[in-house]
């Protein structure tokens, strides 16, 4: 390879590494200063980027802000003609023969940034004003931006063409664009991409075009998360920024050439919906001007590589929580994708960015206090279950340290059912950079108010229902040409419309195949192996990009992929992965990228792949180390108000159970439901007299027809109007009700079995990883019990159930027990049980099969519902491991117990030659949950859980041999079925090394049988325990672990709580002292009578949520309490109470005169004690002086 060469890829790496973590500013890579040297040439103009939170361009009189200290604006730096005409004539000047050795690099690779930031826009590579060899020329765009061009390949059929081209090449549908729809066909008789071969000559360059923040589960529960977030407040570490969470979908939006996406499409009538409200949105903000700062807006996020994140609320899409008095978008991310890993804006520069656009903001809160973030978390519980828009957030402004209120008002544009808060760990220094922003940014004005804006959102979808291609097209041509120039997104091109819109299926594993052209494309190559070989639940979707149709050749294929993540499991386990890989790159919701494919001519292949793949090697693993951050930077909660849970888990999502199953059934279902949540008993009774209503009335108006979930609140808003009305406590239960807005004749028309976020179907709420109380799960005795085995091969469950069987009376209640055993069962097995379920739906079941995955356990939740019945999962006790809930020590036992059998009747013994294997394959069936995570979901599925004691708690290690016998079959068990699935391990490339492995583990697991043998717990105490448990849950009296104590939704006070025997010790005194305090307490039975005793601080009703909440800073801590006095009448006794400090801090109680009440007569309300003192004053009560005071020390908490 010449110098030239060599110079120019060492270049090309090294401004396509991935930017620091922090926002640090640029410095000189000593690479850039070597590949200058190697070129000879002088140097290059200063780069067209700013600092890490800077873009290189802005609109015309719109400075973008940068929150760090400098108060530097957003602006073009400017370029230097001198160094551009030197560095031309240097290139002009350089020897033919380095031109000709980099003319197939530049050709394949010529437009990649030489930004030392991959985030910043990607010019042509060239060197002051000449071009380099093989390069189209360059469109002049406005402030001096350059495009980035499609890659050259090294077909001479059809030349890529410029930028400029590809720009103006796909127009609206209306306007033709024929010559594209010809070169589809001209080129590709089938899909995208099904006749390209990948070789040697082959790279690839994959760009993130859209994304949305990545989804990072908490492994803890939600009190241990709110506990670490007051810690690192507490300490100064951080801030905890709080956001509403608006009820509506994902919108994404890059551009009119990058796109507009959903949450996990584009091109349908959800983006179209979202382009026509932006589009308003910007007319209502900049009036006249709208269409010309749409273009600029457009301009600006495609030359800098920007994608705005919206939550898009409308009435059109689909029922939530309450239908939006008004539709519109709220901004809830600004992402600066560059050519490497995302970058997302901060709350300060996000209101920046979008106060000087005119955007939609969102309302924030900012706690940097131990004393604001406590309070925050007591207003939430104060109001979670009661909470709507007005008190929830009066009392954030009240305990906040600072309050930004959103330029939408969730009040007047959604209402007053409020879905959600979001809480999020942010930096120190976010309530300074806020500070500056409100200071630097004031809101802008609003220049659309009063105009005639054309057709609302609901009245272009009333006009045009004929089909969802009708009324996408209506709601882009509404838009305007400014928002959307061209349809190929939706429409694709040619007057036939789509050309095999979708991509052969081969593009993927083509693109995996390619020599990675810059970091970038190595880290999303890397990301998606490692999904497709853990098996996460996720699809990889690729389309034709048709904005690059006119790039297109047999060489040079460019498509769109969307990473469509089903389960949020897959988030939790690629989690996992990058704990053990900090490397990689996360896991984004809302996951689009551009794919490009293309061939370079072999005279430079053989270089560039080798030095590329050399480099990219040195590289990996070396850089971008923080790909998962520090975990306490990553803490984040969603706390939702049972207001909004009430409408859309409760009733829309009980629906199908409703109508499906029954009333029974559905009842079933919204106990659980509210057991999961937590709620308060008194809210439970409440929502059950209500919901059991509902049921009634919806199924007697519809009898056996569904209501559709979409419209459900035509029905529900009604119902839960007339039922607010009867009484202020059932408007208190349901929050708000009443403006209910028609949507029939407005709906956007949606393909049947599509819903892009998932709310037509049954939503699943987000549970704590544990039970959050003790409940009781009663088994009514006009139901049955299925029992089964959430297990291995080899756990005892077979042997169990003959132990249950043979046991004298069962489980204790005289239902009859039936044993079914999964080897003895021809066919399904679990639509058998089903059947037999349905024949005798009152027996307890025990189900003698492994049952080790959720669809399973769908299929077992099925069967309650349709017979009438509980489910209680057996599982053997364990440790686990990170990733799954059996430790190495059971696995052991499991294969061990296996390797014993003789005549199995499912042939699972010692005979069989690949057992070790077997049991491998089952232990990977739950690979991707921990212990904790595993108990936690059969226990909120289920209502309850059976241990079956295994290993003995005080054993003796796993010997080293068995430990590394078992870790090298998983080792090899990941290799076979990365590279075979699930073929059998004598069919594979594995199989010498599998017979190897089953004799050396049966070898090492028998010589240590001793060891194993002696770890296990007797098996008669392991199925006398179990039987305890079972029989427990058939009579109702088990009961969950109680394993987090705290107020939940049911907090109306904060007190000092007293201990009782004190007070009656010292009532005791003053009796014996005064003989008034003796005359008036003999009588009173002051030691059965008085159970508890407290001096109330504030009430919420009062005092407000906010005073309430002030004082969970000194919550469960210890009060030293004065009581100084003895009041009492005929009616009403109470101790005078003078309350003392909690580090050197004075409590003080709201109330005018702090006391604790002893004593009312029947009828007299507790509250009535604050008047004794008045009482005292008119001679209607006696007050008897404890000097000197007695001093008891009392706990503040809430009641």
């Amino acid at each position: 390879m010449s110098p030239f060469t060599q110079g120019r890829l060492l270049c090309l790496l090294a401004l396509n590494l991935p930017p620091p973590p922090k926002p640090y500013p640029p410095s000189h890579s000593l690479l850039l200063l070597f590949c200058r040297h190697r070129l000879s040439s002088p140097p290059p103009p200063p780069l067209s980027r700013s600092p890490r939170r800077s873009f290189s361009a802005s609109p015309p009189s719109l400075p973008m802000p940068r929150p760090a200290k400098q108060t530097a604006q957003w602006k073009e730096k400017p370029r230097q003609a001198a160094a551009a005409a030197a560095a031309a004539a240097a290139m002009e000047s350089a020897p033919s023969s380095a031109e000709a050795a980099s003319s197939v690099v530049a050709e394949g690779l010529g437009m990649l940034s030489l930004a030392e930031n991959p985030a910043a826009g990607s010019p042509p590579m060239q060197f002051g004003g000449a071009q380099m060899p093989n390069q189209g020329p360059v469109r002049s765009n406005p402030q001096g931006m350059w495009k980035p061009k499609s890659y050259g390949t090294a077909s001479s059929s059809v030349a890529a063409p410029t930028e400029a081209a590809a720009t103006s090449s796909v127009a609206a549908p209306e306007k033709g664009t024929g010559g594209s729809a010809n070169t589809l066909t001209r080129l590709f008789k089938g899909p995208l991409g099904a006749d390209f071969n990948v070789d040697n000559n082959t790279f690839s360059q994959a760009q993130i075009r859209a994304t949305f923040y990545p989804k990072f589960e908490n492994e803890k529960s939600d009190q241990e998360i709110r506990t670490r977030m007051i810690e690192v407040v507490s300490h100064g570490q951080a801030i905890l920024e709080v956001s509403l969470k608006h009820s509506g979908s994902l919108f994404m939006y890059a551009g009119h050439q990058g796109g507009a996406y959903a949450k996990n499409s584009f091109g349908n009538i959800y983006t179209a919906v979202g382009v026509f409200v932006l589009s308003r949105m910007f007319v209502e903000a900049w009036g006249t001007e709208a269409g010309k700062m749409q273009a600029h807006f457009n301009d600006f996020i495609e030359e800098n590589r920007i994608c705005i994140s919206m939550e898009l609320v409308t009435a059109v899409l689909g029922d939530h929580g309450q239908r939006p008095i008004n539709d519109y978008v709220v901004v809830t991310a600004v992402t600066e994708l560059g050519h490497g890993k995302p970058r997302f804006f901060s709350t300060p520069e996000l209101i920046a960015f979008c106060q000087k656009w005119r955007l939609p903001t969102n309302h924030v809160w900012l706690f940097s206090t131990r004393k604001s973030v406590t309070s925050f978390f007591a207003a939430y519980d104060a109001l979670c279950e009661e909470g709507t828009a007005t008190p929830v957030c009066k009392a954030l402004d009240e305990v906040a340290d600072i309050s930004v209120p959103g330029s939408k008002d969730h009040i007047k544009v959604q209402g007053e059912i409020l879905e959600g808060l979001v809480a999020r760990i942010v930096s120190c220094d976010s309530s300074k950079h806020m500070e500056e922003v409100l200071r630097d940014f004031p809101p802008p004005p609003s220049d659309g108010v009063g105009l005639d804006i054309g057709p609302t959102l609901r009245e272009v979808c009333a006009a045009n229902r004929s089909d969802e291609k009708q009324q996408v097209k209506a709601l882009l041509q509404n838009a305007g040409t400014s928002m959307c120039p061209d349809y190929a997104d939706w429409f694709g091109v040619g007057d036939s419309g789509v050309h095999s819109r979708q991509a052969d299926r081969s593009v993927l594993t083509k693109f995996l195949q390619a020599h990675p052209t810059d970091y970038a494309t190595m880290k999303l190559q890397e990301m998606i192996r490692l999904i497709r070989q853990r098996h996460f639940p996720a699809a990889f979707k690729c389309y034709c990009n048709f904005h690059k149709v006119d790039s297109l050749s047999k060489d040079n294929i460019h498509y769109k992929m969307v990473i469509h993540i089903h389960s949020d499991s897959a988030f939790r386990r690629y989690q996992q992965e990058m704990r053990r890989n900090q490397g990689l790159w996360p896991l984004y919701r809302g996951f689009f990228v551009d794919v490009n494919l293309f061939k370079v001519n072999k005279e430079g292949a053989a270089d560039l792949t080798k030095d590329s793949n050399s480099l990219l090697k040195s590289i990996n693993g070396s850089l971008d180390t923080n790909g998962l951050a520090n975990e306490d930077e990553n803490l984040m909660i969603k706390l939702k108000f049972l207001t909004y849970k009430i409408r859309t888990f409760l009733i829309r999502n009980g629906l199908s159970i409703l109508f499906k199953d029954g009333p029974s059934a559905y009842k079933t279902y919204y106990l659980r439901q509210m057991k999961i949540w937590g709620t308060s008993t008194g809210k439970q009774r409440e929502l059950s007299k209500m919901l059991d209503e509902w049921a009634v009335y919806i199924r007697r108006k519809y009898g056996n027809k569904q209501l559709s979930s979409s419209t459900y609140l035509s029905e529900a808003e009604p119902f839960l109007e007339q039922y607010a009305k009867r009484s202020p406590q059932n408007q208190v239960l349901v929050g708000a009700a009443g403006n209910l807005i028609s949507t029939e004749n407005l709906l956007a028309i949606i393909e049947a079995g599509r819903d892009e976020e998932g709310d037509l179907h049954q939503e699943v709420e987000e549970t704590p990883p544990r039970p959050t109380a003790s409940m009781v799960d009663a088994v009514p005795k006009d139901e049955g019990l299925i029992v089964f085995f959430p297990g291995i091969p080899g756990c005892a469950k077979s042997a169990l159930c003959k132990e249950i069987l043979n046991t004298p009376g069962g489980l204790g209640d005289n239902r009859p027990v039936h044993s079914l055993m999964g080897d003895l069962i021809k066919g399904i097995y679990w639509q058998k049980v089903a059947d037999e379920r349905r024949k005798r739906p009152y027996v307890i079941t025990l189900a003698d099969k492994n049952a080790p995955n959720e669809e399973v356990w769908r299929q077992i939740e099925n069967m309650c519902r349709s017979t009438k019945a509980s489910a209680a999962p057996v599982i053997p006790e364990s440790e686990g491991t990170e990733s799954n809930p059996f430790s190495l020590d059971a696995l052991a036992v499991f294969i061990f117990r296996v390797l014993q059998r003789v005549n199995h009747p499912g042939n699972l013994d010692k005979a069989s030659p690949n057992a070790g294997y077997v049991l491998l394959m089952f232990y990977h069936l739950y690979d991707g949950k921990n212990r904790s995570e595993f108990e936690s979901e059969l226990y909120e599925r289920f209502g309850s859980l059976v241990k079956m004691p295994l290993l003995k708690p005080d054993r003796n290690p796993l010997p080293d041999p068995v430990k590394d016998i078992l870790n090298e079959g998983i080792n090899l068990y990941r290799l076979h079925t990365n590279r075979h699935g699930r073929l059998e391990p004598a069919k594979g490339s594995y199989a010498k090394e599998w017979a190897r492995w089953e004799k050396r583990l049966r070898e090492i697991l028998f010589g240590n049988a001793d060891h194993l043998n002696s770890i296990q717990v007797p098996f008669d105490f392991a199925v006398k325990r179990v039987l305890e448990q079972l029989k427990d849950v058939a009579k109702g009296e088990y009961k969950t672990p109680d394993t987090e104590k705290r107020k939940f939704g049911n907090i109306v006070f904060a007190a000092v709580t007293l201990p009782v025997e004190k007070i009656k010790a010292l009532l005791d005194k003053l009796a014996s002292m005064d003989p008034k305090a003796k005359g008036f307490l003999e009588d009173k039975n002051m030691l059965n009578n008085l159970m508890k005793a407290h001096v109330t601080l504030a009430h919420k009703r009062s005092h407000g949520v906010a005073t309430v909440a002030g004082y969970s800073v000194f919550l469960k801590q210890n009060v030293p309490v004065d009581f100084t006095a003895l009041l009492f009448s005929d009616k009403l006794a109470a101790l005078e109470a003078q309350l003392g400090s909690i580090n050197g801090e004075k409590i003080n109680s709201k109330n005018e005169w702090p006391h604790a009440t002893l004593w009312t007569a029947p009828g007299i309300p507790p509250k009535e004690a604050n008047t004794l003192p008045h009482l005292v004053s008119e001679g209607k009560a006696t007050r008897i002086d404890i000097v000197p005071p007695v001093t008891v020390s009392g706990v503040l908490d809430f009641c």
